[in-house]
């Protein structure tokens, strides 16, 4: 099974992550919802509203990893989210810089942004 999802099914993830209004689902969650629901990435409650699975807020976290990564590669003041910075950090990815409060990204999280870009469509 292709686990590859696209822009807008990542868009539906984040909209259903965020929490739905009550009432009628948007028209994102209402397209992607049979497939998001179909991959586990989100399920359908009792009221007929959706949830995310932990498959589902993993896959939008490591999302927010890569985009994080992305962005301190080109800007190293660029804002990030604290659970992301001490992820990258962790995993030896991003490092502080010493003359300020940005983040330089390192020679591994360099490798694993062209893996990963070697890897997409």
């Amino acid at each position: 099974m292709n686990d590859k999802l696209t822009l807008d099914e990542f868009d539906a993830l984040a909209e259903i992550g965020a929490g739905q209004k009550k009432g009628k689902p948007s028209a994102r969650v209402s397209r992607n919802a049979k497939r998001l629901s179909g991959l586990k990435y989100a399920a359908f409650r009792k009221d007929g509203t959706m949830e995310l699975t932990e498959k589902g807020m993993q896959t939008l976290f490591i999302k927010r990893c890569i985009d994080g990564l992305r962005a301190l590669s080109v800007d190293p003041h660029a804002r990030t989210d604290a659970g992301v910075i001490t992820f990258l950090s962790k995993k030896g990815h991003i490092a502080p810089r010493s003359a300020d409060d940005g983040y330089d990204v390192t020679q591994r999280g360099l490798e694993t942004l062209a893996d990963i870009d070697a890897n997409s469509p």
